[in-house]
C-alpha cells in the first residue's frame, strides 16, 4: 500500500531516510519532514508492508535550472529508499509513478533527479526507470 505521507508520518519518513541520509540527526530529519509536508511544491510518499513503513519517496517542484531541462516548473526526485529484505521487488518504481503523477497534476512535464557519481546502484534504478543521463558534474567549495 501506497499512502502521501503527512505531518503525522514525519518520524516513519526520518526513521527510513536516516539509513539513507548516514549523519543526520533522527530529530531534525523528522522536523524537517513536518515542515517539507506543510509546503504545496513537495510530496512523500510511503510504501507500507503489514502495516509497516518500508520505503519512502520524497519529490518536489524545482523552479530554479535543472540540468537537461527545458522547462519550469520541473518534478524533482529528491530522495527514495526501500529497506534491505524490500529491494527488488518494485516498490521503489511504485513510488517514484507516484512522484512523477503528482508532479504532472502539478502541471510538469519534465521529471528529474541526481545520484552521487560512486553511487552504481541509485544510477541503475534511474536508468531502469527511464531517466537519461543529462550530465556528471564534480562540485568544489573553499573556505573564504
Amino acid at each position: 500500500m501506497i499512502k502521501r505521507a503527512n505531518t503525522e508520518d514525519a518520524e516513519a519518513l526520518a526513521a527510513l531516510a536516516i539509513q539513507m541520509w548516514a549523519g543526520n540527526d533522527l530529530d531534525e530529519l523528522a522536523e524537517e519532514f513536518r515542515d517539507l509536508m506543510e509546503r504545496e511544491d513537495t510530496a512523500c510518499f510511503l510504501t507500507y508492508q503489514d502495516n509497516e513503513p518500508i520505503a519512502f519517496a520524497q519529490c518536489q517542484l524545482r523552479h530554479d535550472y535543472v540540468e537537461g531541462t527545458n522547462s519550469s516548473p520541473i518534478g524533482y526526485l529528491e530522495g527514495i529508499f526501500v529497506s534491505e529484505g524490500y529491494r527488488k521487488r518494485g516498490y521503489a518504481a511504485e513510488l517514484l509513478a507516484e512522484c512523477e503523477k503528482w508532479a504532472k497534476e502539478k502541471g510538469c512535464t519534465e521529471f528529474a533527479s541526481d545520484c552521487e557519481l560512486e553511487n552504481v546502484d541509485s544510477q541503475r534504478f534511474h536508468l531502469a526507470m527511464g531517466f537519461k543521463e543529462a550530465n556528471r558534474i564534480i562540485c568544489f567549495t573553499k573556505e573564504l
